[in-house]
């Protein structure tokens, strides 16, 4: 079913909570809701799909339409003695998604515990915590396209995934709307404790079972990350920056508690953008409306009022800042429209 919104206010509709509208917001629950909505005689000349509103930054009127799958339902596809497979729908609260695998006893997504927004957006950034990745647990996803106008998968390796990106950011931006997503679970215990904070957390809990994980990533992210009920944000808004493995060991050698991280490609190096915006003195700096969180230097805040504009204006400065000290060049994770 379709539900329509014209001249529809957004403040509840995006994390940041910023007083912005959209001309109009088309809620659909049923992936056949999107043939009658891209119909070649009714597609929406602009659009853009609206998730939970967790990683987006409105900085103007929307003046097209806002797409929103509003789709909860999972369906189990096959369960042996070492795996499961599920197709969710993409409205699904991430989080509620993490919570019925861990009740279930399957592996591979409770380091992914707490991160907002919803189960279709996951593969769109590959969202990733605690040395996991959405990747690392999707089997396939499913998607209308709207040149094509068709529904139509992608394989794990079709979505060409890598850090905070995919063929969704990528050719198919603008493109491709995702209304389900298929996920393969273990059965077998994997625990993955690779961070310390999280070995910390979970050891004070006893085993590293599925739902002791859980709760040591929840706390932690409770204690870092400010509440979106409380502090307009949107999550870390920057991604850490990749560089050549030589850069990032010199820039070690020169700050010794610097951390840096392994990647895929081993010439290169992650490195922690929350610890650079520290040490070019922006945690906890603030202007105005608007700040860097007192507590994660990653998290750009709304302290009331801000406009994106007033966001975006922060995120300048605090790039510049970085660049000022180290060098580096910070991009925003966050989509900015």
């Amino acid at each position: 079913m379709i539900t329509e919104y014209f001249e529809h206010p957004l403040r509840e509709r995006n994390s940041f909570h910023v007083e912005e509208s959209a001309a109009r917001i088309v809620e659909f629950d049923d992936k056949a809701d999107l043939d009658t909505l891209f119909d070649k005689d009714n597609t929406p000349e602009k659009w853009y799909v609206l998730g939970g509103g967790n990683n987006i930054l409105f900085t103007q009127h929307y003046d097209g339409t806002l797409i929103h799958p509003t789709g909860k339902k999972t369906k189990v596809l096959s369960d042996d003695s070492s795996a499961l497979l599920v197709e969710v729908e993409a409205g699904m609260d991430w989080d509620e998604f993490v919570c019925w695998c861990v009740e279930r006893g399957v592996w591979g997504a409770e380091n992914l515990s707490l991160i907002p927004g919803t189960v279709g957006a996951a593969p769109v950034q590959n969202i990733g915590a605690y040395g996991a990745e959405a990747k690392d647990i999707i089997h396939a996803v499913h998607y209308f396209d709207t040149q094509l106008r068709e529904h139509r998968t992608l394989t794990n390796k079709e979505c060409r995934f890598a850090y905070r990106d995919s063929i969704f950011k990528q050719e198919l931006r603008g493109r491709a709307i995702i209304t389900s997503v298929e996920f393969c679970l273990s059965k077998t215990p994997q625990p993955n404790l690779g961070y310390g904070d999280l070995i910390r957390e979970t050891e004070a809990r006893g085993e590293a079972s599925l739902q002791n994980i859980r709760d040591a990533v929840c706390a932690i992210r409770q204690g870092k990350l400010p509440d979106t009920a409380v502090l307009g944000n949107a999550g870390s808004f920057f991604k850490n920056p990749i560089i050549p493995r030589e850069d990032a060991e010199q820039m070690q050698a020169q700050y010794e508690n610097m951390p840096i991280y392994p990647t895929a490609d081993d010439n290169k190096r992650k490195l922690a953008a929350g610890w650079l915006i520290d040490q070019a003195g922006m945690k906890g700096y603030r202007n105005g409306n608007v700040g860097v969180h007192d507590r994660q230097a990653l998290v750009l805040v709304n302290y009331g009022d801000a406009t994106g504009c007033e966001v975006i204006n922060l995120s300048k400065e605090v790039q510049l800042r970085v660049k000022e000290k180290f060098g580096i060049a910070i991009e925003p994770e966050v989509n900015i429209l």
